[in-house]
């Protein structure tokens, strides 16, 4: 059926994808940067607001502060990969902050289970 779009599927006549695939994308893109936000907090907490008084406190703070920059930059990256992948109505690319975001916070959780049991 021409003119209408479904996952895969190239842009209408007019160019423009299904806007519903425009706004799921946003949706992830806030998604990320929600997540951004929780791990600057979590970095911030660790830095200023906690009791956690071990060696590495500093380290752990800083790594969530840039595992947070990082979250935030590699957002809009993969936002506007998906975008172009939408409008030329092809697969969309896998994002490697995924895998990247499980190991750091991973390492991060287990560095804080490990400083608390120190204390």
């Amino acid at each position: 059926m021409a003119g209408t779009n479904r996952p895969g599927a190239a842009p209408d006549e007019d160019g423009d994808p299904d806007y519903r695939f425009t706004l799921a994308n946003e949706r992830t893109y806030l998604a990320w940067m929600r997540t951004a936000i929780g791990l600057l907090a979590a970095g911030v907490g660790v830095a200023y607001l906690s009791g956690f008084d071990v060696p590495g406190r500093t380290f752990l703070a800083a790594a969530l502060v840039v595992l947070a920059m990082s979250t935030a930059a590699l957002a809009y990256r993969h936002w506007r990969n998906n975008d172009r992948a939408i409008r030329a109505g092809e697969p969309l690319p896998r994002p490697p902050m995924i895998a990247v975001l499980s190991v750091a916070l991973t390492i991060a959780a287990a560095w804080a289970l490990i400083g608390l049991f120190r204390t």
